[in-house]
């Protein structure tokens, strides 16, 4: 990233309207990881990063996304952001598969598939998140499927309401909306359900179906940004239009080019609001990610992908990431899509927290 593009991109993100609540005062030192010159506003140990690895699949019907955190791990992403990156890692030594969580019988619920398995799981994950963000560490969490983000964001926007009383901003990047309600659904897939029940424009009393999201777990539809949008329910574009919520499509990102759309997207957000970024890896091109569930051609190059992540990282907001939807097991036995998916994924990984071009 040139000098100039760098400072432009600055230039807008302070320009962008705030709160009254001044954001917190960085400490000296208080840098991400030991190689980023960015300094954190929200994380009090930024140079610690808290690892939650989510091998789970029940959220959509295809096997092989619970595979994933493996396949990540193994080709040294965690290795580079301790070694490289310069971050201490913690909880990095296990695969959480939570099979302790799935019961035997789990009919549909309001047309929602696997709903006890999914609640189960996604109030373990956010219990996990949130140990570690309670901390004031950073947050990278592997997935899995994207219903995995219920639990994640959860955890995320708890602990930030108990520590800095501030609510968080979510950037979902993806070629999906994931936000139908178990009504609007077609397939019942709970991943394209998470932001739904985030918001509280989906709910549901009991425990054992997502009951337990509380009033501070969950955001705001006025902090959610969406960005790559391509492949979108009837449904949830009604949804997104009778709540106002920003999202920048395909189409916005021919139009304006991604520098644009990103000074956009963290202006509706503003400078003072911790930031959850969730990337989906299907919102990159098939021709970068073609290993994955729910693949959509015209989307994101990597490069672009990266470019996000780095945006996000150059506010210093960030506090909590998800990569999901990798899927190692899609491709042929001697096809290097898989390789190139994963690849992929630890790219844009390495960039939100801090890689750059120099």
């Amino acid at each position: 990233m040139s000098p100039s593009l760098v400072d432009n991109h600055a230039a807008a993100y302070i320009a962008a309207p705030s709160s009254a609540k001044a954001p917190m005062i960085p400490k000296p030192g208080n840098t991400f990881g030991m190689s980023s010159p960015i300094e954190s506003k929200f994380l009090s140990q930024p140079r610690d990063l808290g690892i939650v690895a989510v091998g789970f699949s029940g959220g959509q019907c295809k096997p092989g996304v619970d595979a994933a955190p493996s396949a990540l791990i193994e080709s040294g992403l965690l290795t580079q952001l301790r070694e490289e990156l310069g971050y201490r890692l913690h909880g990095d030594d296990e695969v959480h598969l939570y099979t302790d969580l799935v019961p035997k019988e789990d009919p549909p619920h309001r047309n929602m598939k696997n709903p006890r398995a999914v609640s189960n799981v996604t109030k373990r994950i956010a219990e996990q998140v949130h140990s570690h963000a309670k901390e004031g560490r950073l947050v990278l969490t592997l997935g899995g499927d994207h219903s995995i983000a219920i639990g994640t964001i959860a955890g995320s926007a708890k602990a930030i309401k108990e520590r800095l009383g501030r609510e968080i901003a979510v950037i979902w990047v993806d070629a999906h909306a994931d936000i139908n309600t178990p009504e609007t659904s077609g397939s019942g897939n709970i991943h394209g359900m998470p932001v739904s029940f985030l918001t509280g424009l989906a709910s549901e009393d009991k425990e054992e179906f997502f009951g337990w999201l509380k009033p501070d777990h969950l955001l705001s539809v006025k902090k959610l940004v969406y960005i790559g949008l391509r492949d979108v329910d009837p449904g949830e574009k009604r949804i997104l239009r009778e709540n106002g919520i920003k999202a920048f499509s395909m189409h916005d990102i021919d139009k304006h080019g991604i520098g644009r759309v990103m000074e956009m997207a963290l202006g509706h957000i503003g400078n003072d609001t911790p930031i959850h970024l969730s990337f989906d890896v299907d919102a990159l091109d098939p021709m970068w990610a073609p290993s994955t569930g729910t693949p959509v051609r015209g989307g994101l190059t990597l490069r672009e992908g990266d470019f996000i992540c780095e945006c996000v990282h150059e506010t210093g907001s960030l506090v909590a990431v998800d990569l999901v939807e990798v899927n190692p097991t899609l491709a042929a036995p001697n096809d290097v899509g898989a390789h190139e998916t994963v690849r992929a994924g630890c790219s844009l990984v390495r960039c939100a927290l801090g890689e750059s071009l120099l």
